[in-house]
């Protein structure tokens, strides 16, 4: 999941100049924006997670800002029971070219999922989850219910891993390499969700095989028409189109927002092989992860959809003790994808990270960096069905 593919394609920087041209990059995770240019709408939801008095409106408040592949925020809650959330997948939220097996989609919901269960938590409630209350389908989501969710009157303690939900990031810049990640750091990052194995490298002989690995799959990703033109079709080019459509991959601040308005970059020269735009993503993407100085990987038995929605439970859960540990967390999943040309990535990761029969279901690059900007949502109630 590269947000939260971990989905597809994931980059975060898109624009510099240099000697005369435009060099971009572009990413799910957040953009530069400027002071004056930041699509305060679509930054919204941050501000207003926890200002509901109602439990399950609470709790979603913050289960919308949860990481997902492309930003694409494929969750629709339907709240018409008293005390019951029963989540869907929205069926236009797919990514057929990349995801076609709506793996990556629903370790999305699982990451949903737990954001709001930690949140409940905060309020005194506990949630008791059926996953896929109609059944599920190995193929792809379609229209049945993910889960059906009920919230509990509970008391207990309040999930310390609460504290950490607004602060969380999927951090897709060049790690601090001067910064070591200890061994008994990366221990101390295991989500413990059952089900799910979790595993990292530290040492440098198997970190430099992993960043060939992820690189390459990344340039087979990039430049497979369909893989790349599924990326650029989600762009969100200036504050208006953020505003307009606070999903996908956010592109603004300033001066990007004025070479957008003099045609000087637009999406058929980011598809377009041999152009600048192109290019930049080539140029800057390379050095980002080079500077990667340790990884992280999820594994499980089975590929199951509930087994995929527990690694999603996990890798939300890992991405808030990254958070809690001032450590920077940027999933780099693309040698996962289930597409055709993806293949032989895919066979060598499974031989290098896996056991036999084991399913790698999050693979995520570990560092330190700054601060990274907030992602665009979409409000909660534009989350909620009303049919």
């Amino acid at each position: 999941m590269n947000d939260q593919k971990s989905t597809g394609l994931s980059r975060r920087h898109f624009l510099s100049l240099a000697g005369g041209g435009v060099v971009v990059a572009a990413g799910i995770g957040g953009t530069v924006f400027s002071l004056t240019r930041t699509p305060h709408d679509a930054l919204m939801p941050w501000n207003q997670a926890g200002q509901y008095s109602e439990p399950r409106r609470f709790s979603l408040s913050y289960a919308i800002l949860a990481p997902n592949p492309h930003n694409l925020q494929p969750w629709l809650v339907d709240l018409h029971e008293d005390g019951i959330v029963t989540l869907f997948s929205d069926p236009t939220r797919r990514l057929p070219a990349t995801d076609p097996f709506d793996r990556q989609l629903t370790i999305g919901l699982g990451c949903f999922l737990e954001q709001m269960t930690i949140a409940a938590t905060a309020v005194g409630y506990r949630v008791e989850t059926h996953l896929f209350p109609e059944g599920e389908s190995p193929e792809a989501l379609g229209s049945l219910p993910i889960a059906r969710v009920r919230f509990v009157a509970d008391k207990k303690m309040v999930d310390p891993l609460f504290a950490y939900i607004l602060g969380r990031r999927s951090t897709k810049e060049p790690y601090d390499m001067s910064k070591t990640v200890a061994v008994t750091t990366l221990n101390g990052l295991n989500p413990q969700i059952s089900g799910v194995r979790f595993e990292g490298a530290t040492d440098q002989t198997q970190v430099n095989t992993l960043k060939k690995l992820t690189w390459e799959s990344w340039l087979t990703e990039y430049k497979t028409p369909s893989t790349q033109q599924e990326s650029v079709d989600l762009m969100r080019l200036g504050k208006a189109e953020i505003n307009a459509n606070p999903d996908g991959i956010d592109l603004g601040g300033m001066p990007l927002e004025g070479l957008i308005a003099a045609g000087l970059i637009t999406k058929k020269d980011l598809a377009t092989p041999g152009t600048s735009s192109y290019q930049a993503g080539i140029d800057i993407y390379q050095p980002m992860l080079e500077a990667t100085p340790a990884y992280v990987w999820l594994t499980s038995a089975d590929n199951r959809r509930t087994t995929q929605i527990a690694a999603g439970r996990a890798w939300l859960r890992l991405n808030l003790l990254t958070t809690k540990n001032g450590l920077a967390l940027h999933p780099i999943s693309q040698c996962l994808q289930e597409f055709p040309g993806m293949a032989a990535h895919y066979k060598r990761a499974h031989q290098m990270l896996a056991r036999e029969g084991e399913t790698i279901q999050m693979l995520g690059r570990l560092g330190y960096a700054a601060s990274v900007a907030k992602t665009p949502r979409w409000s909660l109630d534009d989350k909620i069905k009303r049919t």
